[in-house]
Order: C-alpha cells, then structure tokens, then sequence
C-alpha cells in the first residue's frame, strides 16, 4: 500500500510515447512543475516521450513547464481552454508552423469531460459552444425547447498532479487554488503520479479533509521545495 517512489525518474518510468497526459494547474497554481521538467530531462537523454497529448487548462508559458514540453517538440497535441497566457510564444510559435495542433475546449465543459472521464460517463449534453464553430460536427439535441451541443469523455494514459500533503497510501489534500482540475484528472487517468509537498503517514490526514483518495493514486515523490510557475517567469528562468 506504500506508493511513494524515490526520486522523479522512478515516477515517470511508464510515460510512453504517443500517450495523453493530463496535467493539473489552473496557471501557476497547482502545477507540478518538477515532474514535468524531469520527464523534460528524459526525453532530452533518450528521446522519449514525444508526440504526446496534453490536457491542461492552458498551453504552457514563458520557457517553463508546459511551455518548454512543446518548445522541446515533446507534444503533438494540445487540448486546452486558453492557448493564449502571458507569454504564450512556444505554443504559438508551433501551432502557425502546423507542428501542433489544438482542440479547443470551453473551461467549464473542460472540466466536466474530465469528470465525466473518472465517473465513466461516455457523453452528456451541453448549451455551451452551441451555435458556434466548437461545435461544428457533434450531436445536437433539444431538451425543453434549448438546444444542446454533445460532448464526450475525456480520459489519460497518465495524470500528473501536485498536492500539498500525501500520506503512503496515496490520500492527498490541495492548497487553496492548487486544487483546481487535480481532483478530477486524478480518477480520469489509467496511472496518476503526484508530487506532494509533504508525505505522512496513513492516518496523519484527517479522513474529512482527504479531496483525491489514495484509490486514485499510483505514485507519489515528495517535493518539499516546489517551484511555482510565476517565480520562475519573473526569475526569467528558461527551461527549454
């Protein structure tokens, strides 16, 4: 039932080319940053993963993150709300040069095709995107005289999330906005691996406060010295 691992490489071992990730953050807050920057260093020392699938709020920023993931050529694919971020060059920069594509997705119908995903639902029905180019191509249907857009499921090979504490058995809590999409892309994946500030002892978390049960968690690595996305723009750290 322990599910800590000893250091990053060892919770991103599965991580294959060609799989969909979904990573949690909604901007800064909540994004595992140091996972995503090791499976950076994997694939500069071995060339694997590429051709990756990202399911994120946004698509990256500045040279960190997300955002060095799709500078480095790791990712074919973005499914996202908001291509567009502060700096949004790397995402940009690959999309007019036909080297990634999108699939945009409206926040909130986002979230719910996570959901959906870990709550094994295969489609539902939205008033979202109606009428407008998103919805070109999917099912329609009218309940009490609206029309609504279908929508299916989204599901991962693998989550990577952060949380703020973990015990052994893989029951986590959030901080504040750090919360976000992790409690949703946790159960919506095959393998979720976490980052957590801190790692307890089963028992040590309050039943009442646990978000993500450990059900829904395979690997966990403690980061006690986390980085956050704003500190490094402002740093102007570049990781690609």
């Amino acid at each position: 039932m322990d599910k800590t691992v000893p250091d990053l490489a060892a919770a991103l071992a599965d991580i294959a080319d060609g799989m969909t990730l979904m990573i949690g953050g909604f901007g800064g807050a909540g994004a595992p940053i140091e996972l995503i920057h090791a499976l950076i260093d994997r694939f500069r020392a071995t060339g694997s993963p590429t051709n990756l699938t990202i399911v994120n709020n946004n698509a990256g920023n500045g040279r960190i993150g997300i955002a060095a993931m799709i500078d480095a050529g790791m990712v074919a694919k973005m499914i996202c709300s908001f291509p567009r971020s502060a700096d949004p060059r790397a995402f940009t920069e690959k999309y007019l040069a036909g080297q990634i594509e999108l699939e945009l997705v409206p926040q909130g119908t986002l979230a719910e095709r996570i959901r959906a995903g870990g709550a094994g639902i295969p489609a539902f029905y939205t008033p979202t995107s109606y009428g407008t180019d998103l919805a070109k191509g999917k099912p329609e249907a009218e309940f009490d005289g609206r029309m609504y857009v279908q929508e299916r499921w989204l599901k991962a090979d693998v989550a990577l999330i952060k949380a703020e504490l973990a015990d052994r058995q893989g029951n986590l809590t959030y901080r504040k906005a750090a919360r976000n999409f992790s409690p949703l892309m946790a159960a919506a994946a095959g393998l979720t691996v976490v980052q957590a500030m801190r790692v307890v002892e089963p028992g040590a978390i309050d039943p009442e406060q646990v978000i993500t049960p450990g059900l829904f968690v395979n690997r966990i690595v403690e980061i006690a010295d986390a980085q956050q996305e704003e500190a490094l723009m402002r740093a102007g750290v570049a990781y690609s």
